[in-house]
This record gives structure tokens, sequence and C-alpha cells, in this order.
């Protein structure tokens, strides 16, 4: 469901594209310059509060791979032995927990920072991407810089990035599916197959895209919109001022 608007009207849902861009940048920078706990906890309070008042369902969060949690899990064992304070005594032996603590607080960063452009990729259609960061970026033409073509990219990134993954899918699952070789084959062999095959599907799927795009005007239709901030977006970013205020004034 990355990448992916979850259908529903919601005040979330009913924001400009921009405004969303401007609170993940505001709330990416100051976890950025203050990465503290009070930090974490309420920008993960903003994101559950969005997430409940964009009806957004807990079946739209990825599974996580078992691997992931055994790294994590080994991690935070390595830190356990690097120790630093906090210190605990269990008897005669004094254990230190501050890298133990510190892992916890960038692994509860990392996943702030993937909640917070996850709840915005779920309440944001990909084609208002493009318009709102040519409005945005308006300011940059002055000294001359291709604003146009770069909001056309990230929204052609945007729109690619969910067709490229249900290809993987497909081909993953076709590959799975094929009878086994004669021939055992090395797995430096399959991987090449497997990458070519990727490529092919991408190239297919770049050209299907550009043959859209021509026929519906070319590249400046995708960047041109005429959704414009209103009362909801000056409130939502008035919040987040507020947010960021007072997390940096504790």
């Amino acid at each position: 469901m990355l990448m992916r608007p979850v259908p529903g009207p919601s005040p979330i849902h009913n924001l400009w594209a921009g405004t969303k861009l401007v609170i993940v940048l505001a709330v990416s920078v100051l976890l950025t310059i203050s990465p503290s706990w009070r930090a974490i906890g309420l920008s993960a309070l903003l994101i559950l509060v969005a997430a409940m008042l964009a009806h957004i369902p807990y079946t739209c969060i990825p599974s996580v791979p078992r691997w992931i949690w055994v790294v994590m899990v080994a991690g935070s064992v390595f830190t356990i032995v690097n120790g630093g304070a906090p210190h605990l005594e269990f008897g005669s032996v004094t254990v230190g927990f501050g890298g133990f603590l510190d892992f916890l607080r960038v692994t509860a960063l990392g996943l702030v920072l993937l909640g917070l452009g996850a709840v915005a990729s779920w309440t944001t259609n990909p084609a208002d991407v493009a318009p709102a960061v040519a409005q945005l970026g308006r300011p940059l033409r002055w000294l001359r810089l291709p604003v146009d073509d770069w909001a056309v990219t990230i929204a052609l990134a945007f729109r690619m990035f969910p067709m490229l993954t249900e290809e993987f899918r497909l081909l993953t699952a076709a590959r799975r599916l094929q009878p086994p070789p004669p021939e055992k084959r090395s797995r430096r062999a399959e991987v090449v197959d497997v990458c070519t095959a990727a490529m092919v599907v991408s190239l297919r799927r770049a050209a299907e895209m550009g043959d859209a795009i021509t026929a519906r005007g070319g590249t400046g239709r995708i960047s041109a919109g005429s959704d414009r901030p209103g009362l909801p977006d000056v409130l939502a970013v008035a919040v987040v001022i507020g947010l960021v205020g007072l997390t940096l004034a504790l």
C-alpha cells in the first residue's frame, strides 16, 4: 500500500499536496536538529492523529520480514555490550544501557520518519505532487532553475514506483512457477536473468508512460494545476509550527 492513496474523503485528504510536503519537510528538519525523545514522541503523536483523521486502516501497514527483526535484536545486544550511562547493577555485575537507549532512539526516529512519509503518501494523489512542487519552487525560477522538470521527475517517480513493484512481484512469481532446468545453473546466472527481465519490464513501462504523456499534451500538463492552499492548510501549518516551537522550547 505504500505510495498508493487510501480512498475516502477526510480532512487530511482534502489538504493541499504542497502543505503536506511542507509539513513533512518541517518535521524532518525538526527531528534532524533535535532528535530527542520529546521531539520523537510529539512527532509520533502528530502522525497518529493524522492517521486517525484520515481513516487509515491498520492493514495498510506493510509486514516486516523476520530477518529485519533478527538484525534489530542482534544490534540491540551489541549496543548493550558497548555500555554507557545509565548503569544498572545486577549483584556484582554493572551493565550500562546508554548504547541500548541510543539504539532505541535511532530506531524510533527511523520509524517516525517512515510513518510520516507513509501517511503523506496514503493521503495524497500522485497527480497532485507535481503541481504542488512547481508552486512551491516558483521562487527558484528567478534563478533559471528547471523547477518544472524537477516536479515532473518527482511525479513520474511516484507514479512508476507502485507499478514497478507490482511488475517485480509478478516477475518473481513467474520465476518460481517455471519448471526446474535440466542442468543446474549458478546463482549468478539466475541473478543476471532476473535483472535483465526487470530492466526489460522497466523499459516497457517507461515507453508506455511516455506514450501516454505525449497523447495527453506533454509534460507541461503534469506540472500544471489549479489547486491552492486554503484555510485548512493554514490551520495545519499553524499546528505544525506550534509543535516545532513547543519542542524547541522544551
